[in-house]
């Protein structure tokens, strides 16, 4: 689905307009293509604090080139509003002199005063982020810091990073990275694949979020480029939509997938399977015999599966008073309860190994909420119910679990929406545009890479950092 004012405004006339009228002004966002360098400018890494040097050398490995501190010429150089062309003299200046990221390891910080530190980073480079440019704060958890006012202080950079993630502009995104003080050579793994995300076009329409890194097992791969090589992993609702982008991202990036729809969607799905290499599986994840028919198939084709993506998902939409008792079963059986069902097996039958990831699919309606989809928001409020009580009981046996929370996304469903509520989705957001499927497909990506193992119990929003929730 087009967005046709977005388009518009990347116009000369449309450029004018929105500058006159105040109108929303949706950025051209930097997303991923292979072969693309991490950032599109040299970044900045400050702070006192215990991550670092060791950021430092994770970045300077990608290839990635660091901007230092003391000689920073970029400090209150602006670019035009929305990424467009700047034809103005200097114009070739500017752009050489923009910063593609900036980083700030706040975990030294341990007493509220201290944050005037953040602040001396950034007020000066505000203006100096490139177009699509990154903010990255790094900090301690605060269930785990040693007094009262650390942890005062380090829950304040939350309030700090969300709202540069609705200041900065020209496409930015801000993010929080907690980083647990119990580091081990997993925590390094994952804060590396966490920074690789969020730092790389793949984040394009996340921004805004608290991300925790913790210890446990993780492994890097063989080659950064193809993060996957080697995995066997399950897709559900995969014949179209969301599910397509995210079996297509997973083949890419080296997975063998396996492909489940519903038998209605047949045709469908085995073109998606063949396109990209993978199987095809049809199969009703509501049946009763569903569970055992999918472990049987893993286990006799592959042996294992060593990440699952719960994607499959319904909607059936009346107000609660209006809504009959099919309605609410369905859309609660197919969102959440069979997501139960499918996980009690695979786990009781072991056929998730130690290092597996499960991802499941939640809503930004399962955190704010939404009229007419009672059934529907409080299915995804119980996805990430699920990621939350799973995630500490499946940490010895050292498996992670994980949640995307899609915002408005371009699809076929949303295309059907009344022009004015698909409007006010599209523009209520940071980004002041909808999401497309390959901005979900690749956050659920870097969640089932391996080298991601140490990020769990994780709430990710891909909504461009939605005015709704939290």
């Amino acid at each position: 689905m087009t967005d046709r004012y977005a388009t518009f405004v990347q116009s000369a006339a449309g450029r004018a307009l929105v500058k006159r009228l105040g109108l929303p002004d949706p950025p051209r966002l930097r997303r991923f293509t292979p072969g693309d360098p991490l950032l599109p400018a040299p970044f900045v890494l400050s702070g006192d604090g215990r991550l670092t040097d060791r950021v430092r050398r994770i970045l300077l490995a990608t290839g990635a080139t660091m901007r230092d501190t003391a000689t920073d010429p970029t400090t209150g150089t602006a670019e035009p509003a929305g990424g467009a062309a700047d034809t103005t003299a200097g114009a070739a200046d500017r752009r050489r002199a923009a910063n593609g990221a900036l980083i700030y390891d706040a975990t030294g910080i341990v007493d509220s005063t201290q944050l005037r530190q953040v602040y001396d980073f950034l007020h000066p480079r505000a203006r100096s982020l490139a177009s699509g440019g990154r903010v990255v704060v790094l900090g301690t958890p605060p269930e785990e810091c040693a007094t009262p006012r650390q942890a005062t202080a380090q829950r304040a950079l939350e309030g700090l990073t969300r709202s540069i993630g609705k200041e900065f502009g020209r496409g930015s995104t801000a993010q929080l990275v907690y980083v647990t003080g119990d580091a081990d050579d997993g925590t390094w793994v994952s804060l590396e694949a966490t920074l690789r995300f969020l730092l790389s076009g793949r984040s394009a329409y996340v921004s805004g979020q608290v991300i925790r890194v913790g210890s446990g097992r993780a492994t890097a791969p063989t080659d950064w480029h193809r993060p996957l090589d080697g995995q066997v992993v399950l897709v559900t609702g995969a014949a179209r939509g969301i599910g397509a982008a995210v079996a297509e991202v997973l083949a890419r990036d080296g997975a063998q997938v396996v492909a489940l729809d519903v038998p209605a969607a047949g045709d469908a799905l085995a073109a998606v399977a063949n396109r990209l290499g993978g199987s095809a599986v049809q199969l009703d994840l509501t049946a009763p015999d569903a569970p055992a028919r999918l472990a049987e198939h893993l286990a006799g084709r592959y042996g294992r599966v060593d990440a699952v993506v719960h994607n499959a998902g319904i909607t059936r939409d009346k107000t609660l008073a209006r809504m009959d008792p099919d309605r609410w079963d369905t859309v609660l059986d197919v969102n959440l309860s069979s997501q139960e069902r499918i996980n009690d097996l695979l786990l009781e039958r072991e056929l998730v190994p130690a290092g597996g990831r499960l991802v499941a699919v939640s809503s930004i309606a399962g955190i704010a909420g939404n009229r007419g989809q009672t059934n529907y928001a409080t299915s995804k409020a119980g996805v990430i119910g699920l990621v939350q009580s799973l995630a500490p009981a499946l940490r010895e046996r050292e498996i992670s679990v994980n949640a995307v929370a899609p915002g408005f996304i371009e699809t076929r469903m949303t295309a059907k929406m009344p022009l004015a509520l698909r409007e006010a989705g599209r523009r209520m957001n940071s980004l002041a545009q909808g999401g497309l499927p390959v901005d979900v497909a690749e956050t659920i990506g870097w969640l089932t890479w391996p080298a991601s193992g140490a990020v769990t119990g994780n709430v990710v929003r891909v909504c461009g950092q939605s005015l709704l929730g939290a």
